[in-house]
Protein backbone atom coordinates (compact mmCIF):
# COMPACT_ATOMS: atom_id res chain seq x y z
CA UNK A 1 0.00 0.00 0.00
CA UNK A 2 1.04 3.53 -0.24
CA UNK A 3 2.41 4.92 2.98
CA UNK A 4 0.48 7.94 2.24
CA UNK A 5 -2.83 6.08 2.52
CA UNK A 6 -4.70 5.84 5.49
CA UNK A 7 -4.89 2.78 6.88
CA UNK A 8 -8.52 1.00 7.09
CA UNK A 9 -6.39 -1.52 10.10
CA UNK A 10 -4.18 -0.39 12.95
CA UNK A 11 -2.54 -3.73 14.24
CA UNK A 12 -1.57 -2.69 18.40
CA UNK A 13 1.33 -4.58 19.83
CA UNK A 14 2.82 -4.04 23.26
CA UNK A 15 6.10 -5.03 24.21
CA UNK A 16 9.00 -5.57 26.26
CA UNK A 17 11.99 -7.83 25.94
CA UNK A 18 10.93 -9.37 22.77
CA UNK A 19 13.79 -9.12 20.77
CA UNK A 20 14.04 -13.23 19.75
CA UNK A 21 10.41 -12.56 18.64
CA UNK A 22 10.12 -8.99 16.63
CA UNK A 23 11.14 -10.46 13.49
CA UNK A 24 9.32 -14.01 13.22
CA UNK A 25 6.23 -11.37 14.36
CA UNK A 26 7.08 -9.05 11.65
CA UNK A 27 7.57 -12.01 9.18
CA UNK A 28 4.17 -12.97 9.97
CA UNK A 29 2.40 -9.94 9.66
CA UNK A 30 4.20 -9.23 6.15
CA UNK A 31 2.35 -12.63 4.91
CA UNK A 32 -1.41 -10.67 5.37
CA UNK A 33 -3.10 -9.72 1.98
CA UNK A 34 -5.54 -7.51 0.26
CA UNK A 35 -5.79 -5.00 3.70
CA UNK A 36 -4.32 -1.69 4.24
CA UNK A 37 -2.89 -1.63 8.09
CA UNK A 38 -0.30 0.02 9.91
CA UNK A 39 1.63 -1.62 12.76
CA UNK A 40 2.15 0.47 16.19
CA UNK A 41 5.16 -1.27 18.39
CA UNK A 42 4.33 0.05 21.85
CA UNK A 43 7.38 -0.63 24.33
CA UNK A 44 7.51 -0.50 27.57
CA UNK A 45 10.87 0.54 28.26
CA UNK A 46 12.50 -2.66 26.87
CA UNK A 47 16.48 -3.12 27.53
CA UNK A 48 17.22 -5.40 24.89
CA UNK A 49 17.54 -5.35 21.38
CA UNK A 50 13.35 -5.07 20.86
CA UNK A 51 13.02 -1.47 19.45
CA UNK A 52 16.04 -1.95 17.15
CA UNK A 53 15.19 -4.45 15.64
CA UNK A 54 11.78 -3.42 15.07
CA UNK A 55 13.07 -0.18 13.54
CA UNK A 56 15.95 -1.79 11.38
CA UNK A 57 13.27 -4.46 9.73
CA UNK A 58 10.40 -2.41 9.57
CA UNK A 59 12.46 -0.68 6.34
CA UNK A 60 11.59 -3.65 4.16
CA UNK A 61 7.58 -4.41 5.07
CA UNK A 62 4.87 -3.72 2.55
CA UNK A 63 3.67 -1.33 5.29
CA UNK A 64 4.35 1.31 7.90
CA UNK A 65 5.44 0.26 11.29
CA UNK A 66 5.77 3.11 14.18
CA UNK A 67 7.44 2.32 17.54
CA UNK A 68 6.54 3.99 20.68
CA UNK A 69 7.73 4.22 24.17
CA UNK A 70 6.26 4.41 27.27
CA UNK A 71 5.95 3.10 30.82
CA UNK A 72 6.00 -0.61 31.84
CA UNK A 73 2.10 -1.94 31.82
CA UNK A 74 0.66 -4.13 29.25
CA UNK A 75 -2.87 -2.48 29.45
CA UNK A 76 -1.16 1.13 29.70
CA UNK A 77 0.77 0.48 26.37
CA UNK A 78 -2.19 -0.61 24.27
CA UNK A 79 -4.06 2.40 25.22
CA UNK A 80 -0.96 4.76 24.15
CA UNK A 81 -0.56 3.25 21.00
CA UNK A 82 -4.59 3.25 20.59
CA UNK A 83 -4.07 7.23 20.93
CA UNK A 84 -2.31 7.50 17.95
CA UNK A 85 -3.48 5.34 16.02
CA UNK A 86 -5.28 5.85 12.60
CA UNK A 87 -7.11 2.88 11.17
CA UNK A 88 -10.76 3.19 12.44
CA UNK A 89 -10.26 -0.04 13.24
CA UNK A 90 -7.93 -1.55 15.97
CA UNK A 91 -6.44 -5.21 16.10
CA UNK A 92 -4.68 -5.36 19.41
CA UNK A 93 -2.30 -8.51 19.32
CA UNK A 94 0.54 -9.98 21.43
CA UNK A 95 3.99 -10.49 20.16
CA UNK A 96 3.88 -13.89 19.71
CA UNK A 97 0.54 -14.08 17.46
CA UNK A 98 0.89 -15.94 13.93
CA UNK A 99 -2.03 -16.36 11.32
CA UNK A 100 -1.94 -19.74 9.06
CA UNK A 101 -4.31 -18.00 6.52
CA UNK A 102 -2.71 -15.25 4.66
CA UNK A 103 -6.29 -13.99 3.98
CA UNK A 104 -7.14 -13.15 7.97
CA UNK A 105 -7.49 -9.78 9.05
CA UNK A 106 -9.55 -9.04 5.39
CA UNK A 107 -11.22 -11.84 6.58
CA UNK A 108 -11.85 -10.08 10.20
CA UNK A 109 -12.70 -7.10 9.05
CA UNK A 110 -15.54 -7.81 6.51
CA UNK A 111 -16.89 -9.86 9.22
CA UNK A 112 -16.85 -7.20 11.66
CA UNK A 113 -18.61 -4.90 8.99
CA UNK A 114 -21.12 -7.66 8.89
CA UNK A 115 -21.80 -7.72 12.22
CA UNK A 116 -21.83 -4.08 12.54
CA UNK A 117 -24.81 -3.83 9.83
CA UNK A 118 -28.19 -2.06 10.98
CA UNK A 119 -26.26 0.41 13.01
CA UNK A 120 -24.89 -1.91 15.32
CA UNK A 121 -21.21 -0.44 15.99
CA UNK A 122 -21.14 -1.98 19.23
CA UNK A 123 -19.49 -5.22 17.91
CA UNK A 124 -16.07 -6.40 18.17
CA UNK A 125 -14.39 -9.66 17.35
CA UNK A 126 -11.69 -12.31 18.20
CA UNK A 127 -10.48 -15.18 16.66
CA UNK A 128 -10.16 -18.49 16.76
CA UNK A 129 -7.73 -19.96 19.12
CA UNK A 130 -4.77 -22.55 18.95
CA UNK A 131 -1.51 -23.12 21.08
CA UNK A 132 1.34 -23.71 18.77
CA UNK A 133 3.14 -27.11 19.12
CA UNK A 134 4.73 -29.16 16.88
CA UNK A 135 2.82 -31.79 17.18
CA UNK A 136 -1.34 -32.21 18.49
CA UNK A 137 -1.80 -29.79 21.49
CA UNK A 138 -1.74 -31.47 24.64
CA UNK A 139 -5.36 -31.91 26.20
CA UNK A 140 -5.52 -28.47 28.30
CA UNK A 141 -4.40 -26.38 25.52
CA UNK A 142 -7.28 -27.99 23.23
CA UNK A 143 -9.36 -27.26 26.03
CA UNK A 144 -8.59 -23.81 26.90
CA UNK A 145 -8.64 -23.58 22.60
CA UNK A 146 -12.24 -25.04 22.40
CA UNK A 147 -13.71 -22.59 25.10
CA UNK A 148 -12.26 -19.51 23.71
CA UNK A 149 -14.54 -20.20 20.68
CA UNK A 150 -17.23 -20.20 22.89
CA UNK A 151 -19.63 -17.07 23.40
CA UNK A 152 -19.51 -17.69 27.59
CA UNK A 153 -18.54 -14.98 30.07
CA UNK A 154 -15.00 -15.53 31.03
CA UNK A 155 -14.17 -17.36 27.80
CA UNK A 156 -12.47 -14.41 25.72
CA UNK A 157 -8.80 -12.78 26.53
CA UNK A 158 -5.78 -10.96 24.82
CA UNK A 159 -4.23 -14.20 23.13
CA UNK A 160 -7.47 -14.55 20.74
CA UNK A 161 -6.88 -10.86 19.10
CA UNK A 162 -9.02 -8.18 19.50
CA UNK A 163 -10.28 -6.38 16.28
CA UNK A 164 -12.75 -3.73 17.67
CA UNK A 165 -13.99 -0.19 16.15
CA UNK A 166 -12.09 2.54 17.03
CA UNK A 167 -14.81 4.29 18.25
CA UNK A 168 -16.74 1.35 20.27
CA UNK A 169 -12.99 0.99 21.85
CA UNK A 170 -12.73 4.50 22.76
CA UNK A 171 -16.40 4.58 24.02
CA UNK A 172 -15.94 0.85 26.50
CA UNK A 173 -12.18 1.26 26.90
CA UNK A 174 -9.50 2.10 27.73
CA UNK A 175 -7.86 -1.12 29.13
CA UNK A 176 -7.53 -0.82 32.69
CA UNK A 177 -4.27 -0.41 33.85
CA UNK A 178 -5.18 -1.09 37.83
CA UNK A 179 -2.95 -4.66 37.40
CA UNK A 180 -0.09 -5.48 35.75
CA UNK A 181 -2.25 -8.44 34.16
CA UNK A 182 -6.05 -9.49 32.98
CA UNK A 183 -6.57 -6.23 31.11
CA UNK A 184 -7.87 -7.67 28.30
CA UNK A 185 -10.31 -9.90 30.05
CA UNK A 186 -12.00 -6.73 31.92
CA UNK A 187 -12.27 -5.27 28.32
CA UNK A 188 -13.74 -8.22 27.15
CA UNK A 189 -16.44 -8.59 29.70
CA UNK A 190 -17.31 -4.94 29.07
CA UNK A 191 -18.19 -5.79 25.67
CA UNK A 192 -19.85 -8.66 26.37
CA UNK A 193 -22.27 -6.99 29.31
CA UNK A 194 -22.58 -3.69 26.40
CA UNK A 195 -21.92 -4.96 23.35
CA UNK A 196 -21.64 -7.98 20.94
CA UNK A 197 -18.71 -10.85 20.41
CA UNK A 198 -18.47 -12.33 17.28
CA UNK A 199 -16.13 -15.02 16.61
CA UNK A 200 -14.13 -14.02 13.74
CA UNK A 201 -13.74 -16.96 10.86
CA UNK A 202 -9.60 -17.43 10.96
CA UNK A 203 -7.40 -18.89 13.26
CA UNK A 204 -4.51 -17.23 15.43
CA UNK A 205 -1.59 -19.57 17.00
CA UNK A 206 -0.20 -18.10 19.92
CA UNK A 207 2.55 -19.43 21.73
CA UNK A 208 2.23 -21.51 25.13
CA UNK A 209 5.43 -20.16 26.75
CA UNK A 210 4.34 -18.28 29.76
CA UNK A 211 1.98 -21.88 30.73
CA UNK A 212 4.79 -23.66 30.29
CA UNK A 213 7.76 -21.47 31.95
CA UNK A 214 5.55 -20.77 35.01
CA UNK A 215 3.53 -24.17 35.33
CA UNK A 216 0.22 -24.77 33.62
CA UNK A 217 -1.66 -25.31 37.25
CA UNK A 218 -0.42 -22.69 39.42
CA UNK A 219 -1.24 -19.73 36.19
CA UNK A 220 -4.84 -20.82 35.50
CA UNK A 221 -4.84 -21.57 39.63
CA UNK A 222 -4.11 -17.64 39.79
CA UNK A 223 -6.42 -17.01 36.54
CA UNK A 224 -9.03 -18.41 38.45
CA UNK A 225 -8.95 -16.58 41.45
CA UNK A 226 -8.49 -13.31 39.83
CA UNK A 227 -11.29 -13.97 37.81
CA UNK A 228 -13.17 -14.19 40.95
CA UNK A 229 -11.70 -11.82 42.63
CA UNK A 230 -12.28 -9.55 39.85
CA UNK A 231 -16.25 -10.59 39.35
CA UNK A 232 -17.37 -10.35 43.24
CA UNK A 233 -15.47 -6.79 43.37
CA UNK A 234 -12.63 -7.38 45.82
CA UNK A 235 -9.42 -7.33 43.62
CA UNK A 236 -7.80 -5.04 46.12
CA UNK A 237 -7.37 -8.07 48.37
CA UNK A 238 -4.12 -8.81 45.75
CA UNK A 239 -2.15 -5.87 45.68
CA UNK A 240 1.06 -7.83 46.27
CA UNK A 241 0.18 -8.91 42.04
CA UNK A 242 1.61 -5.49 41.40
CA UNK A 243 4.99 -5.95 43.22
CA UNK A 244 4.94 -10.19 42.25
CA UNK A 245 3.73 -10.27 38.84
CA UNK A 246 6.50 -11.26 36.12
CA UNK A 247 6.39 -9.95 32.61
CA UNK A 248 6.38 -12.36 29.44
CA UNK A 249 9.92 -12.19 28.79
CA UNK A 250 11.13 -13.23 32.77
CA UNK A 251 8.68 -15.55 33.75
CA UNK A 252 9.48 -18.70 35.38
CA UNK A 253 8.13 -21.35 38.01
CA UNK A 254 4.96 -19.46 39.46
CA UNK A 255 5.02 -20.08 42.85
CA UNK A 256 1.51 -19.17 44.84
CA UNK A 257 2.29 -18.30 48.46
CA UNK A 258 3.41 -15.11 47.38
CA UNK A 259 -0.15 -13.88 46.06
CA UNK A 260 -2.07 -16.44 48.47
CA UNK A 261 -0.96 -15.83 51.83
CA UNK A 262 -1.38 -12.12 51.52
CA UNK A 263 -5.14 -12.90 50.36
CA UNK A 264 -5.80 -15.02 53.14
CA UNK A 265 -4.37 -12.15 55.47
CA UNK A 266 -6.65 -9.77 53.82
CA UNK A 267 -10.04 -12.29 53.66
CA UNK A 268 -9.02 -12.70 57.66
CA UNK A 269 -9.00 -8.93 58.26
CA UNK A 270 -12.73 -8.17 56.83
CA UNK A 271 -15.62 -7.86 59.03
CA UNK A 272 -17.19 -11.48 59.38
CA UNK A 273 -20.36 -10.02 57.68
CA UNK A 274 -18.19 -9.22 54.88
CA UNK A 275 -16.45 -12.71 54.90
CA UNK A 276 -19.54 -13.97 55.08
CA UNK A 277 -20.26 -12.28 51.96
CA UNK A 278 -17.42 -12.72 49.99
CA UNK A 279 -17.16 -16.95 50.53
CA UNK A 280 -21.07 -17.13 49.21
CA UNK A 281 -20.35 -14.55 46.32
CA UNK A 282 -17.69 -16.48 44.99
CA UNK A 283 -19.67 -19.74 45.73
CA UNK A 284 -22.22 -18.21 43.53
CA UNK A 285 -19.66 -17.20 40.81
CA UNK A 286 -17.78 -20.92 40.57
CA UNK A 287 -21.35 -22.51 40.55
CA UNK A 288 -22.04 -20.42 38.06
CA UNK A 289 -18.98 -21.73 35.90
CA UNK A 290 -19.87 -25.29 36.81
CA UNK A 291 -20.00 -25.86 33.06
CA UNK A 292 -16.94 -25.96 32.12
CA UNK A 293 -16.29 -29.53 33.86
CA UNK A 294 -18.91 -30.93 31.56
CA UNK A 295 -17.21 -29.09 28.68
CA UNK A 296 -13.83 -30.56 29.38
CA UNK A 297 -15.75 -34.28 29.64
CA UNK A 298 -17.46 -33.58 25.85
CA UNK A 299 -14.05 -32.69 24.65
CA UNK A 300 -12.47 -35.86 26.43
CA UNK A 301 -14.98 -38.40 25.39
CA UNK A 302 -15.15 -36.88 21.64
CA UNK A 303 -18.74 -36.45 22.22
CA UNK A 304 -19.36 -33.28 20.66
CA UNK A 305 -17.70 -30.43 18.76
CA UNK A 306 -15.66 -26.90 19.78
CA UNK A 307 -19.05 -25.87 21.04
CA UNK A 308 -20.36 -28.82 23.23
CA UNK A 309 -21.94 -32.04 23.08
CA UNK A 310 -23.89 -34.17 25.44
CA UNK A 311 -22.64 -33.11 28.53
CA UNK A 312 -22.79 -29.74 28.32
CA UNK A 313 -26.42 -30.02 26.91
CA UNK A 314 -27.10 -32.03 29.85
CA UNK A 315 -25.52 -29.12 32.59
CA UNK A 316 -27.13 -26.55 31.02
CA UNK A 317 -30.65 -28.21 30.84
CA UNK A 318 -30.92 -30.08 33.83
CA UNK A 319 -27.68 -29.73 36.62
CA UNK A 320 -27.83 -25.76 36.03
CA UNK A 321 -30.92 -25.02 36.93
CA UNK A 322 -30.59 -27.38 39.99
CA UNK A 323 -27.82 -25.94 42.13
CA UNK A 324 -29.01 -22.37 40.90
CA UNK A 325 -29.94 -21.22 44.12
CA UNK A 326 -28.49 -20.64 47.94
CA UNK A 327 -28.22 -23.68 48.64
CA UNK A 328 -26.04 -24.25 45.51
CA UNK A 329 -24.14 -21.27 46.29
CA UNK A 330 -23.35 -22.35 49.72
CA UNK A 331 -22.07 -25.89 49.06
CA UNK A 332 -20.19 -24.15 46.53
CA UNK A 333 -18.48 -22.14 48.55
CA UNK A 334 -17.55 -24.74 51.06
CA UNK A 335 -15.92 -25.96 48.39
CA UNK A 336 -14.38 -23.52 47.27
CA UNK A 337 -12.61 -22.82 51.09
CA UNK A 338 -12.04 -25.94 51.27
CA UNK A 339 -10.25 -26.08 48.06
CA UNK A 340 -8.67 -22.65 49.09
CA UNK A 341 -6.92 -23.82 52.22
CA UNK A 342 -5.65 -27.00 50.34
CA UNK A 343 -3.95 -25.04 48.08
CA UNK A 344 -1.91 -22.74 50.86
CA UNK A 345 -1.02 -25.98 52.55
CA UNK A 346 0.80 -27.14 49.41
CA UNK A 347 1.92 -23.97 48.49
CA UNK A 348 4.08 -23.18 51.44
Amino acid sequence: MSFEQRPELSVIVPVINEETNIAPFLGALALQREVRMELIISDGGSDDDSVAQATRISAGLPFPVRVIEGARGRGGQMNLAAGVARAEKLLFLHIDSSFPDPLSFRKGLDALAAGARGGNARVAGHFALEFHFETEPPLPYRFYGAKARLDRPGCTHGDQGFLIGADFFAEIGPFDTTLPLMEDTFLAERIRQSGTWLLLPSRIKTSPRRFLGEGLLPRQTLNAILMDLAAIGHLGLLQSLRESYRSQHAARRLRLGPFLVPLREGIAALPRAERRRLWYQTGAYVRSNAWQIPFFLDLYFGKGEAGGGIFLALHDRFLARLIDNRVGNWVTAGLVWAWFRLTLILSD
